[in-house]
């Protein structure tokens, strides 16, 4: 690979406009004259506007301020708290108590189960069995799988913020496929100019979503109505670094950025959400950046680093990170969650087939859990929230 030279970051600036009374100067002689009033447009036209049908956030200045302990939705009120691991490498999800630590049951699967992703209404979490081209239903009140449904390459999956439709993120087949989110049925088929679409986070209005691409280095800016690519934006390679490979992606509380995980520049790009988006930043973290997690105060974000075994918390605040926790021994942390309290973060170790319970204020490794081969995107569910967007549990 040729080492890229580093791109100065992109800054987007706003312009302010100052206005006038447009009337020439009158003489010292001549009375004053009052400035016209300026006008004002009525207050419903002056708020913002969101995608139609999607849940209005609930603080302006902090998407993620449904996901505070405690505040469950009424779907998963009585559903057990569970963790849900799916092992590519075995084609079987495995589940855990976490009270206890214990494995209740593995189950098969399709062939190469990569994510576990609750659905939009919180009713049925989807295994995405990739390999296996199909999508395997859990009932997360019993924790039994029903009959899988055939979607061709379903790497990832996710959900508008309406609710209206499902998004498979097929890598292989460089598509992005909107689906009914309850049968799957093919609503519209999207190609992408890009290599290995995986990861994805909607804005703050839901008009449109930030897509990673892996295995191009891109990112594409998806119109959510419209269902079209808006714009494809090309990371800079890091001098000395192998080219860019972006994983997860995440939107800041206040909705003005996006991170992106970059496994191969070990950190977190910072982007501009209004389009045009542009780069801002790059924030180094840790050796392969890999999956991006909201602490559920919403001050910072967790990002763990699967190439050096150890998690970084970056603080919104100020974009520094202010904490690496390394793993005892080592790891490979990868995907997972956020318990519903917030003070443990589980996350699968995918080169090691086990699963890690970290307490985020100490950094104390509390349990690593025998799974199957190749564990990859582990939910913890229920987790507060009105709605899930999808991959391991985007909850907004």
């Amino acid at each position: 690979m040729k080492r890229l030279v580093a791109l100065g970051a992109l800054v987007a600036l706003t312009a302010s406009a100052c206005s006038g009374s447009g009337h020439p100067a009158t003489s010292s002689s001549s009375p004053p004259t009052a400035a016209p009033r300026e006008e004002t447009k009525p207050a419903a036209e002056r708020l913002p506007t969101f995608l139609p049908g999607m849940p209005r956030p609930l603080s302006p200045t902090d998407v993620w301020a449904a996901d505070r302990p405690g505040q469950f939705a009424k779907a998963v009120r009585g559903v057990p708290l569970r963790i849900y691991v799916p092992n590519s490498g075995s084609n079987t999800v495995t589940e855990i108590d976490p009270r206890t630590y214990k494995v209740i049951r593995t189950f098969r699967t399709g062939r190469e189960p990569q994510h576990v992703v609750p659905s939009w209404d919180l009713k049925t979490l989807w295994v995405n069995n990739d390999l296996g081209n199909s999508l395997t239903p859990i009932n997360p009140v019993t924790g039994l799988p029903g009959r899988s449904i055939a979607v061709h390459d379903p790497y990832n999956l996710y959900f508008t913020p309406d609710g209206k439709h499902a998004v498979v993120m097929a890598s292989n087949d460089k598509q992005l496929v909107f689906r009914d989110p309850h049968t799957m049925a093919v609503q519209k088929t999207v190609p992408v100019p890009c290599a290995g679409v995986n990861h994805a986070d909607f804005a703050a209005d839901g008009k449109s979503f930030l897509v990673s691409c892996e295995f191009s280095g891109q990112l594409l800016l998806v119109d959510t109505a419209a269902e079209k690519v808006l714009q494809v934006l090309k990371l800079p390679g890091m001098a000395g670094m192998h080219a860019p490979m972006p994983q997860d992606v995440k939107l800041s509380p206040d909705g003005r950025f996006y991170y992106v995980a970059d496994m191969m520049s070990n950190g977190i790009w910072v982007v501009s959400t209004h389009p045009p988006v542009a780069i801002q930043d790059f924030i180094p973290t840790g050796k392969g950046a890999h999956g991006l997690y909201v602490t559920r105060n919403s001050r910072d974000l967790i990002i763990t680093n699967r190439g050096e075994g150890s998690v970084s918390l970056f603080a919104f605040a100020t974009r520094k990170v202010v904490k690496k926790i390394k793993i005892p021994g080592g790891g490979s942390p990868d995907m997972g969650g956020v318990s519903p309290d917030g003070n443990v973060l589980w996350v699968s170790g995918r080169y090691n087939s086990v699963v890690y319970a970290i307490r985020l204020s100490t950094g104390k490794l509390l349990a690593r859990i025998p799974v199957g081969k190749g564990p990859h995107g582990l939910a913890v569910f229920p987790q507060p929230g009105r709605y899930s967007l999808g991959h391991t549990g985007v909850f907004r």
